[in-house]
């Protein structure tokens, strides 16, 4: 096998996991914070149509905003399908990989850019595997092909933003969670983990409706008013009371210390929160429900 059989595998891999996909889990988060399902499949289906002009050295200019945007459309499992296709055929085309990519940040054998379209199939494709819970295996042979390419290109991609820090793994993780801690993702990252991280990004953010688009309409919320806490219940309650909190508290930070799930719809999040002449630690206990927020338990240090 060669990079067009490896490219053409973790294409049609990732179109296959598309196909998959429920009518009710195209919202869900994904180890992408800032992607749910579908932003990360539009992500992947743009590159795939970037593909074809790219593998024929087209220049960007020439494209355009063609690719800008939404551009999974009404029916997103057919497009990725014929996308992934099309994609598959530029790579494989006779003396396609001794021609030239001209890529936004510079000009690459096209080899090159089949290696980089592999780690984006393959590593998204875990992304969105672990999001819809499908199988999380990754192929052995294109990790290590995938990972052997990108240990000497870590660093710049880290550098020039494309990937976040790498994540610390035990010295006995496999090959598999290697690639995926040194792209920027927990290998252990799980849908509990996904829904608890978009609800906190929000919070943070002070970011009302993002905060209520993460919590269902029957969330409850305790906080950590003694000796039980203040319980309210339903997305009402819980907005007027998240405002109430975001107003009286405008210099206030809320950093997450650490965050784990406890079982498939069970999460946990540690918490530092400080304002400008003290502070207070703390952990909330969430409970999930189709990718959103359903209950949080907050608990505060005496």
């Amino acid at each position: 096998m060669n990079i067009t059989d490896w490219h053409a595998q973790s294409t049609e891999g990732f179109a296959d996991l598309v196909a998959r996909i429920r009518d009710d889990q195209w919202s869900l988060p994904t180890p992408c914070t800032d992607w749910d399902v579908r932003a990360l499949v539009n992500h992947v289906v743009g590159e795939d149509l970037w593909t074809v002009p790219l593998m024929h050295e087209h220049r960007i200019a020439d494209v355009g905003d063609k690719f800008d945007g939404d551009v999974l459309g009404g029916d997103p499992k057919e497009t990725a399908a014929r996308a992934a296709g099309q994609a598959v055929a530029a790579v494989s085309e006779p003396g396609a990989l001794d021609r030239t990519a001209h890529l936004s940040f510079g000009d690459f054998p096209a080899t090159e850019y089949a290696y980089q379209l592999l780690a984006d199939h393959l590593i998204h494709g875990w992304d969105l595997a672990v999001a819809i819970g499908a199988d999380t295996h990754l192929d052995p042979h294109l990790v290590h092909e995938c990972g052997t390419w990108f240990a000497d290109r870590e660093e710049l991609y880290r550098q020039g933003g494309v990937i976040g820090p790498a994540v610390a793994v035990a010295a006995s993780a496999g090959e598999q969670a290697r690639l995926l801690a040194g792209s920027g993702r927990d290998p252990q990252w799980s849908p509990a983990v996904g829904a608890v991280q978009r609800y906190l990004t929000a919070i943070d953010s002070r970011d009302i409706e993002a905060t209520m688009a993460a919590v269902t309409e029957d969330v409850v919320w305790e906080n950590t008013t003694p000796p039980d806490g203040v319980r309210y219940a339903g997305a009402a309650a819980v907005r007027a009371a998240t405002e109430e909190f975001l107003r009286d508290n405008p210099k206030a930070i809320f950093e997450v210390e650490e965050l784990a799930a406890l079982g498939a719809d069970r999460a946990a999040a540690r918490w530092r929160y400080s304002w400008e002449d003290g502070h207070v630690r703390g952990v909330d206990l969430f409970r999930i429900r189709a990718g959103q927020v359903a209950e949080v338990l907050s608990y505060v240090k005496g």
